[in-house]
């Protein structure tokens, strides 16, 4: 009798849910979008309860629109957007919106405890930060009227958002997180693998609430999905989106590097059992922990680089389509050196400066909607070099190719430019969604269904390869350094 397994992904756009037959082949998805909520100060904010809703939706929306008997499912695996934090009541109500990991709203906290970065950065692996989850949370108790006063009665739980689903999935039940989120919120300690009591008392986050963490392919409990199923199934499998995408990627081997191209991109290389501590503005985490072993990478982080596609779609209407850039680009004049650096909310990894703010330089008067379209496209690729040349610097391991997945991997301008701006060559898989991927399998293979060395070798990828001229290579990205350095310098 065959078997589904369903995979949930959780990302900052929208939610999808993946059903995958016995073989680890996906047979339907199905997705909705959710708001994204920013303010006057550019903060960016999720409501909890929509994106709960839409998880209840995907997934009835993919069974009925597979055309399966739903009672052939046999468990879910969860990815999710990692850094966004959340805290909700024990009867899992949320107190506040979900804070973005794009947000830095909690830019004021990180400067009050300065004197602390070196210490947090020697056990969580992380760069005192906004960014991460830690502040965000500090600053929904700081913030939100009840809410301190809840977590010192022990009456809140917080975190990121695969635990706020599994608790709502569960009813209440089961109050976890993997290792892979847990160690993106800057309160765990990537050596101990237990929360840092003594960073916890920096945020003043009390950490008794904070969810109990398990192996990335564990038992997370079991749910019916707010009765559509029939009888329970276990959710056996919770991956951070980025750390999906590489175990989906099958980068299981020290020195595989992936990189996800979504709103923004995580470029990530598994560095092994030991953890490696980069000094070129990358940040050591767990990759995952499975079967009782936890695996580390190396990783940088973009804050904007499929999110500059929808800017020039949605807010400068240049194009009606993401698929228009590709053409668009190819049309630009050879010669014409814009550059656009897309510091909308600071820049990430490997520059960290929240307060940058972005650029448009280089421009003639023969500079058209062709030339900033594609300036949009190479920006993307530029960034994610500038974290590949970081990234064997810091590991000392030369990077023999790269392996992609999101939305954009489907531009070739994008994936030809790529393989140029980093010398290597960059291999697209023929699936897509590699984070809900990634979590599915590690669901199946936990729950006994899936063999991990029958799924990756039968993945199919197209395969990109260096042409440009080493010398325009190097004259274009020293152009796209000059202008990176006028906007550190503003």
């Amino acid at each position: 009798m065959e078997r589904y397994i369903l995979g949930i992904d959780q990302s900052t756009q929208g939610t999808k849910a993946l059903l995958f037959d016995g073989q680890g082949a996906l047979t339907a998805r199905a997705d909705l979008p959710h708001r994204q909520i920013i303010d006057s100060n550019g903060w960016v904010e999720h409501d909890p309860e929509e994106i709960y809703r839409n998880t209840i939706q995907t997934v009835k929306n993919v069974v009925e629109k597979a055309g399966i008997d739903k009672n052939l499912i046999a468990g879910a695996g969860i990815s999710n957007q990692r850094e966004t934090a959340l805290a909700w009541k024990k009867d899992g109500r949320p107190v506040y919106n979900a804070v973005v990991w794009q947000c830095a709203r909690g830019e004021g906290i990180c400067s009050r405890i300065a004197d602390s970065a070196g210490m947090i950065r020697e056990r969580t692996g992380l760069k005192l930060s906004p960014y991460f989850s830690a502040a965000k949370i500090a600053w929904i108790l700081e913030n939100v009227e009840g809410a301190r006063e809840s977590a010192e009665k022990g009456d809140l739980c917080y975190g990121t958002m695969d635990s706020f689903l599994v608790y709502r999935l569960t009813g209440g039940r089961f109050f976890l997180t993997d290792y892979s989120n847990a160690s993106r919120t800057q309160l765990f300690n990537i050596r101990t693998l237990a929360w840092e009591e003594e960073i916890c008392r920096a945020f003043q986050i009390p950490a008794e609430n904070l969810p109990r963490v398990s192996d990335s392919n564990g038992y997370y409990g079991e749910t019916d999905f707010e009765g559509f199923l029939d009888k329970p199934v276990p959710i056996h499998g919770v991956l951070g989106d980025s750390h999906g995408a590489l175990f989906g990627q099958g980068c299981l081997e020290e020195g595989m590097v992936k990189a996800t191209y979504g709103t923004g991109s995580s470029v990530m290389m598994n560095v092994g059992k030991t953890p490696v501590f980069g000094s070129h503005g990358l940040v050591s985490s767990l990759a995952w922990g499975m079967d009782g072993q936890v695996n580390y990478v190396l990783e940088g982080n973009i804050n904007y680089t499929g999110a500059v596609i929808s800017w020039l779609q949605k807010d400068l209407q240049l194009v009606a389509s993401a698929a228009e850039t590709e053409q668009l680009a190819r049309e630009a004049a050879p010669e014409d050196r814009t550059y656009f650096v897309p510091a909308f909310t600071g820049l990430g990894a490997p520059y960290w400066d929240s307060s940058a703010t972005g650029i448009l330089c280089g421009i003639t008067r023969t500079t058209g909607k062709a030339e900033m379209v594609r300036a949009g496209l190479d920006c993307i690729a530029y960034q994610i070099t500038d974290i590949l040349k970081a990234m064997e610097e810091d590991a000392g391991i030369p990077i023999r190719e790269l392996r992609v997945d999101g939305g954009p991997t489907k531009n070739t301008y994008l994936m030809q430019f790529q393989s140029d701006m980093a010398g290597i060559p960059v291999q697209v898989p023929e699936a897509e969604e590699l984070s809900g991927i990634g979590a599915a399998y590690a669901a199946g293979i936990g729950l006994g269904i899936y063999k991990k060395e029958e799924l990756f070798a039968k993945m199919r990828r197209t395969s990109f390869e260096p042409q440009m001229e080493k010398s325009l290579v190097d004259k274009k990205y020293s152009g796209w350094k000059i202008a990176v350095e006028m906007v550190l310098k503003k």
